[in-house]
């Protein structure tokens, strides 16, 4: 009897083993004992070759079944009904380690397994989540200052173009717009060591223009996505260059952040600086900066605020209230309340109010402390997990819609929601 039950045991990953990294999958396990315990494991190792782990307990139905998108976990990485829960728990044996899945031709791997109380495996199966759908071209871009990745979708077009301003390089995020119907350039605000002295508006309004020129962009305006540094780079766009449609900006700063702003050789926006006196330590050896970025409202600081209200294009703000680097919610209040003092009412805005700093595209794990790209040390990035992974699966849509929406023609949005 022993024999036939083992033979028996699944481990099925539902509607596929393979999809796509921003949708869902259903684990399911028959084949148990009636109520029997057990222990579901996910791991997967990242593109620094670190390891990440979760794990959680369930207890099979009367006819010997497990269905995550069911069953509540009762112990483990998180507790209760949580579907894609051990993906977003994934989580390295070192603190502040964030899980790098950045470049877009290798899909995230993440390899399930059950096992018995006693720690014995029973089965196990592997997700394969790719970042690059079916016919989406790749290319890298290396012209005068531009230096990205530019992916396409399959088809003639004409389709909605975006530039996506990452801090760092990271394809991620372009390469799943793409999938989506958009023509998206990744461009990274840094490459390699930052350059402290001053940034040049000059060389992201080239990467515009680059993408404008695509034969398959339709000749409406470019839309920018952004996040962190690259939030007030993409404001700056809006706000001094021709042609931006759409910004949406997420947890960013509503001035210009540490690096003086240059356009057509002259400085246009002073840095914000930070006061490091006001970082806060905490046990776990990271560190909240939130409270040290000076403040963008208080008179000498007033040339690093972005002049958005000069902007022709709409604005998705998105702001998380648990953010811990910076007050991405008091930012986006003050960016609100100066529109509507202009009597504009270009943008949307949206927040989330246990969610922290890496709002990224959904089903990730979530990262809550890290090293800081430009200030070399950990930082606490703030989120409660579960709430943050919510916000990000609403986000995502959000994006979309925002940028279809204010990119497509009005004939070419009614076949879209079809």
């Amino acid at each position: 009897m022993e024999e036939s039950m083992s033979a028996q045991m699944r481990l099925r990953l539902l509607p596929s083993a393979r999809c796509l990294f921003d949708e869902p999958i259903q684990v399911k396990v028959a084949g148990l004992r009636s109520k029997q315990l057990v222990t579901l494991r996910a791991r997967s190792t990242d593109e620094k070759g670190v390891l990440f782990n979760s794990s959680a307990s369930y207890r099979a139905d009367g006819r010997g079944e497990i269905d995550l998108n069911r069953d509540p976990s009762l112990s483990g990485s998180y507790v209760g009904v949580d579907p894609m829960g051990l993906l977003r728990s994934l989580k390295a044996d070192d603190l502040h380690k964030y899980f790098y899945k950045n470049k877009a031709l290798e899909p995230f791997i993440v390899n399930f397994s059950l096992h018995e109380e006693e720690g014995r495996m029973l089965a196990e199966a592997t997700n394969e989540r790719h970042l690059m759908g079916d016919g989406v071209r790749r290319v890298p871009v290396k012209e005068g200052n531009v230096q990205g990745v530019l992916f396409t979708p399959p088809g003639e077009g004409p389709f909605p173009a975006v530039l996506d301003l990452c801090t760092f390089m990271s394809e991620k995020r372009a390469s799943l717009l793409a999938n989506k119907g958009f023509v998206v350039l990744a461009l990274p605000v840094f490459i390699g060591k930052p350059n402290l002295e001053r940034m040049n508006l000059d060389d992201f309004e080239e990467a515009l223009q680059f993408l404008q020129s695509q034969p398959k962009v339709s000749s409406k305006g470019v839309g920018v996505i952004s996040r962190s540094k690259g939030g007030d780079i993409a404001l700056s766009l809006a706000a001094f260059v021709p042609g931006v449609e759409a910004v949406v900006w997420i947890n960013g700063c509503s001035a210009n952040i540490g690096i003086p702003l240059y356009y057509k050789e002259r400085q246009i926006l002073s840095p914000l600086m930070f006061n490091f006196g006001k970082v806060i330590p905490t046990e776990s050896g990271a560190n909240i900066i939130k409270y040290a970025v000076n403040n963008p409202l208080a008179e000498e600081n007033k040339g690093s605020v972005v002049p958005i209200e000069q902007a022709d294009g709409h604005f998705l703000f998105v702001a998380s209230e648990d953010d811990l680097n910076w007050d991405s919610k008091g930012y986006l209040d003050d960016m609100v309340g100066r529109l509507k003092h202009h009597g504009k009412n270009n943008f949307e805005n949206i927040t989330y109010p246990a969610a922290g700093h890496l709002l990224e595209p959904p089903y990730g794990p979530h990262c809550p402390s890290a090293l800081h790209g430009m200030l070399r040390f950990p930082v606490v990035w703030g989120g409660e997990p579960r709430a943050h992974a919510a916000a990000e699966l609403h986000l995502w849509q959000k994006i979309q819609d925002f940028l279809r929406t204010r990119l497509t023609s009005s004939a070419a949005q009614t076949t879209s929601k079809l």
